[in-house]
């Protein structure tokens, strides 16, 4: 029998080693090729221990068998499923289609593998260790897994699509040339995308990138502290929730779940910048007990981000700036010891509706908190509090902030005017406590009758004044647009003279600011 008429029955290559004549075997079988050897520490795909020619088969061989395989035994469907093998040489399948399903665990391949343009069903390299994977524009059906395997010079899954999830649980990818780990700019995933516990070594890039479901980073690992950015994601789009976020350790753990009580939980820890510019998450983001290390220069960047609900719930970066310039949230759901110090928070244009505290969180803290984001006097983020707080139903909390706000300007103002708004403040809290201006009143009203009391002042024309009264005299003195008949009518001398000055002077103070105050509570109305 001439080899071409041997291939068309499915019989294998008289070219093929041992090794991949039984791979060859087990594809037309569908079946799982093993060729571990039960040694774990020998078995591991990540160790040191060398794996011999009984265990390698070479990458044109899979290539072959993916591409314009044999023909499967009868009843059985084709697959390439193996464990334990080396792949020899560069897999490159660029450009092409697999129809059948592929599934490697335990692997090693000598050299990168070369999937730009390539269509799949599903593809399935679990606990291999691969150089480089080489994906741009990869087409899948079904699912891209790649969990436990590693990486050492990066992923490119630029502008790939896979049709329902892509998994990188507990992945370790280390960067390439350029620094980055996991180049997905412009991928599309039809539902989840899983990275649980990845840990990135260079810069995670999924700029622009569409997830249909939701994307999980719980107890991931990124570090690119040299460079500015760990996680690289403006205009990223993800119809559920982002989870920067725990994750359970242990066989018990459960993807998506909180952890029980008793297992060991990892934190999701980013060591580096993040950049979410732009991102519109249809759910929450999320980012509970997340600890952020970043440099004088790096940036938790979430400008202009669209979401319902915000959970700023993680450890407060000792250095660099939390940035929510432009963003629009509907919930904020947040803990006073969450918010980096004064100078490292932003929020000029960030827009929310509800405050969901987690703790407490009173409000002078609040004020700190929206200090800390204004090194230099800006109203929107006070108004925007009180705003929040009066639809809530807190007046009195609104009123005070926005008395903050007044007090926070007038450290910005010229000498004369600060010293106008010192008065405001003093006499009717700038209008936000207008019954101070009756204490006030009533102060100086008592004060100058009792003093006038030892006046006795003659009059400037016999017979032409009333009687002498001197707490109608003090009230007539105290309010400026009213004459109440008794100012005009006595000669005061010396230092009567200047008690009656002072005390006009301190009743024009009086109206000015309240009509000031009333201005502007009105204006707010």
């Amino acid at each position: 029998m001439s080899e071409g008429a041997g291939l068309r029955a499915g019989d294998p290559p008289e070219s093929l080693t041992a090794a991949e004549a039984g791979m060859w075997q087990a594809f037309r079988n569908g079946s799982v090729y093993d060729l571990s050897s039960g040694d774990t520490v020998v078995d591991d795909p990540h160790g040191l221990h060398p794996w011999g020619p009984e265990r390698t088969v070479r990458a044109r061989v899979v290539c072959w068998l993916l591409l314009d395989g044999p023909p499967a035994l009868a009843g059985r469907v084709p697959s390439l499923k193996l464990v334990g093998v080396q792949v020899s040489g560069t897999v490159d399948l660029a450009g092409g289609t697999v129809e059948p399903y592929v599934e490697l665990r335990g692997c090693r391949f000598e050299r990168e593998v070369l999937l730009p343009e390539t269509r799949f069903t599903t593809v399935r390299l679990v606990d291999c260790s691969i150089p480089r994977l080489e994906a741009a524009r990869l087409h899948t059906e079904g699912d891209l897994h790649l969990p436990r395997s590693r990486f050492h010079r990066g992923i490119r899954l630029t502008d790939a699509q896979i049709g329902t999830d892509l998994l990188l649980n507990q992945a370790v990818v280390h960067p390439d040339h350029s620094g980055r780990s996991i180049a997905g700019d412009g991928m599309t995933v039809g539902q989840d995308l899983q990275a649980e516990m990845l840990e990135s070594h260079g810069e995670l890039s999924l700029r622009g990138a569409q997830i249909g479901v939701s994307l999980s980073l719980r107890g991931a690992r990124l570090a690119n502290p040299s460079a500015r950015l760990a996680l690289n994601a403006p205009q990223l789009t993800v119809e559920r929730t982002l989870y920067l976020t725990p994750a359970g350790v242990g066989a018990h753990a459960m993807s998506g779940m909180t952890p029980a009580r008793g297992t060991r939980v990892q934190r999701f820890d980013c060591r580096g910048g993040i950049r979410l510019d732009d991102g519109r998450f249809g759910d929450a983001v999320d980012l509970e007990d997340a600890r952020f290390t970043l440099t004088d220069d790096q940036e938790l960047s979430l400008r202009r981000v669209q979401t319902p609900e915000l959970r700023f719930l993680g450890e407060h970066p000792a250095r660099g700036r939390v940035v929510l310039s432009g963003a629009r949230i509907v919930n904020l759901m947040d803990r006073a010891d969450s918010w980096p110090g004064p100078g490292r928070l932003h929020m000029g244009g960030f827009s929310y509706e509800n405050l969901v505290p987690r703790g407490p969180f009173p409000l002078a803290e609040r004020l700190e908190w929206v200090a800390a984001a204004t090194a230099e006097y800006n109203p929107e983020p006070y108004e925007r509090l009180a705003t929040v707080l009066r639809a809530g139903g807190e007046d009195e909390d609104a009123r005070e902030v926005l008395l903050a706000k007044q007090r926070r300007r007038r450290e910005s103002l010229p000498l004369a005017a600060k010293l106008w708004g010192y008065a405001q403040d003093w006499t009717v809290a700038y209008g936000y406590r207008p019954g101070r201006a009756a204490v006030w009143m009533a102060v100086l009203w008592a004060a100058g009758s009792v003093a006038f009391a030892y006046a006795a002042p003659p009059p400037l024309k016999r017979g032409e004044h009333p009687a002498w009264d001197p707490a109608l005299f003090a009230l007539d003195l105290l309010l400026p647009l009213i004459d109440l008949g008794q100012v005009g009518f006595w000669r005061l001398s010396g230092g009567w003279q200047w008690l009656a000055t002072a005390m006009i002077l301190l009743g024009w103070v009086l109206a000015t600011a309240v009509a000031a105050g009333a201005t502007r509570l009105l204006r707010r109305g």
